[in-house]
């Protein structure tokens, strides 16, 4: 099997508005710095979340067709690498107090 190719768009202005792309499909990662940035999940997104040096990361697709969906996490994990924290833990939800998704 062979494993997708991710390459990073950054922003000049904020270092912490990342956009992360797979050159061989349409999947787009757009990562916010939660210590940092507002955001707002969107409904018709994939969210999730990660700590790596101190700060707590949130990852949300951009425009996300149902054939990427699989590859959502070896892109943040790439992005873990990427950002010399390969041992990431992944979270499904918002792990700020009050940020929970059944609310």
């Amino acid at each position: 099997m062979e494993h997708n190719v991710y390459l990073l768009a950054t922003d000049p202005g904020n270092p912490c508005r990342d956009v992360i792309h797979s050159r061989d499909t349409n999947l787009k990662i757009r990562v916010y710095c939660l210590n940092e940035d507002n955001f707002t999940a969107s409904d018709n997104e994939i969210q999730l979340y990660g700590y790596a040096h101190n700060k707590l990361y949130a990852f949300e697709t951009i425009n996300i067709n149902a054939e990427d969906a699989l590859d959502v996490v070896s892109a943040i994990q790439w992005y873990a690498d990427y950002i010399d924290y390969p041992q990431m833990e992944i979270l499904p939800e918002d792990p700020r107090h009050g940020h929970d998704k059944a609310m």
